[in-house]
């Protein structure tokens, strides 16, 4: 079913569970001669903390044909933070640590244990119902297979034994040649050179590999130019030595099968990514303002033209924006010699301009695209849609850079200087992949440490 059909759903189920496990809970308190308040306001509340909570835990991502025991595993853990979260909140320091533990404190038990049956049982009765209509073939994901006509017909009907996957095979491309047998039972749609217009025609949602051979060499190819589409990638086990260290094993029914470049960092980080973007950029914004009114003043002073300068990014998903900096080149510098990168010492840099780029104090009004969300403190950095275009076709997988947001600062901006070439650009690109997938809390929180010490040193350009 649509993201956003399936998305309300769980919020109605979860509405209801949470809303019976209280009801079911204030019954058990009023039984034991317990107060136990059921108002309409007290019901909200508790509600709103647990959607707050569930969405934090990633329990309202898709769960497309994924095991409902991780599931379950899932709100397990949810459910035990949750409840852990109320014990505190409602913790009486001075009544609770001179006293030994009364009846109802204890009772907070029965509650997790309410609510987790009951939030499970209409999970599991929503998630069965949906795996009935994919099993029936409603809702199916549209599956390309890339691969010779056997190995792809005899891929597609053990596909075909496991229809609760959720794969409807529409047919494979081959290789070019088309001297080898043509297989009776599966559409040939092309070659794979011809891939992305398949893609488009089919409307196709999944991509699997049963390339063998030596054209298992094509895999890296044809990722690297489908990178960026609205597709899903997986191979056969056999192919899992090309992309090691960029894959995820996914295995339902003993039919195994491999992610390509999946997203590896928790919904949970994610979230606390946010929050610690958003939280850090009003305070550098608002704590600091009379700072950056003295940059600004200097940087009017020292040349002509505008404090703020302003330019146009790719973002996310190839969605551009204007990324703002304070100016540190004199003013239009690209006016003659047109887009081009900067140089170390690039002579349209102003006396300010150099000295607030070693700090890196012409960053500091990036953080308002933070806050707007357009950027991240950490991520990849934005690049100019007139270089994404020319590095898009000569560097596989640059594209890849765009599946998360660009950020102040990173992992290739901490090991190298300002892109200043192609290959200088391709070196960095490999920081950033090794970013991506080793995304996480910790990772972000080193390159902050490390960016922290850059400034301090004066090590910026």
């Amino acid at each position: 079913m649509p993201k956003k059909l399936e998305k309300l759903l769980l919020i109605l189920t979860d509405f209801i569970s949470i809303t019976c496990g209280f009801l079911v809970f204030a019954w058990m308190r009023k039984e034991m001669g317990l107060y136990g308040e059921t108002n309409i306001r007290a019901l909200l509340f508790m509600f709103v903390l647990w959607f707050f909570i569930f969405m934090f835990f990633g329990l309202y991502r898709s769960w497309y044909a994924q095991s409902r025991f991780d599931e379950v595993v899932t709100i397990f853990k949810t459910i035990s933070f949750g409840v852990l979260v109320i014990f505190l909140i409602t913790f009486d320091f001075e009544k609770d640590l001179s006293n030994p533990p009364t009846i109802g404190r204890m009772f907070i038990a029965n509650y997790w244990f309410v609510l987790l049956v009951s939030v499970i049982s209409f999970r599991l009765i929503l998630r069965s119902i949906q795996r009935a209509l994919i099993m029936a073939g409603i809702g199916n994901r549209r599956t390309l297979i890339v691969g010779s006509s056997k190995h792809s017909s005899e891929l597609a009907v053990e596909i075909a034994r496991f229809p609760a996957l959720g794969y409807k095979v529409v047919g494979y491309v081959g290789e070019k040649d088309l001297q080898q047998p043509e297989s009776t039972t599966l559409r040939r749609l092309g070659h794979i050179e011809q891939i992305n217009d398949v893609i488009a025609s089919e409307k196709i949602e999944e991509i699997i590999f049963a390339l063998t051979g030596n054209s298992r060499q094509k895999v890296m190819d044809v990722v690297g130019d489908c990178d960026g589409l609205p597709v899903n990638f997986k191979i056969v086990p056999d192919l899992y030595d090309i992309v090691m260290g960029q894959a995820r094993t996914n295995q339902l029914y003993g039919f195994p099968l491999i992610d390509i470049l999946p997203h590896f960092m928790p919904e949970w980080e994610r979230k606390v990514k946010r929050l610690m973007d958003v939280t850090i950029s009003f305070i550098i914004l608002a704590a600091f303002s009379p700072a950056w009114l003295f940059v600004a003043v200097a940087i009017k002073i020292n040349s002509r033209g505008p404090v703020l300068y302003k330019q146009q990014r790719v973002g996310k998903d190839g969605k551009e924006f204007t990324i703002y900096k304070f100016r540190s080149m004199v003013q239009d510098a690209e006016s003659l010699s047109g887009p081009k990168w900067a140089e170390k010492a690039d002579p349209r840099i102003t006396l300010v301009g150099n000295l607030i780029r070693r700090a890196r104090i012409d960053e500091v009004p990036q953080f308002y695209n933070v806050l707007m969300g357009d950027m991240s403190l950490i991520g990849p950095r934005p690049e100019r849609p007139f270089f994404v275009e020319q590095l898009k076709k000569q560097i596989p997988f640059y594209s890849r850079r765009l599946k998360v947001k660009p950020g102040i600062t990173g992992w290739a901006q901490i090991k190298g200087g300002y892109d200043t070439s192609v290959e200088n650009v391709k070196q960095k690109l490999q920081y950033d992949l090794f970013y991506l997938e080793n995304m996480s809390l910790r990772m972000d929180l080193k390159i902050l440490i490390n960016t922290i010490y850059v400034m301090l040193m004066g090590k910026g350009q």
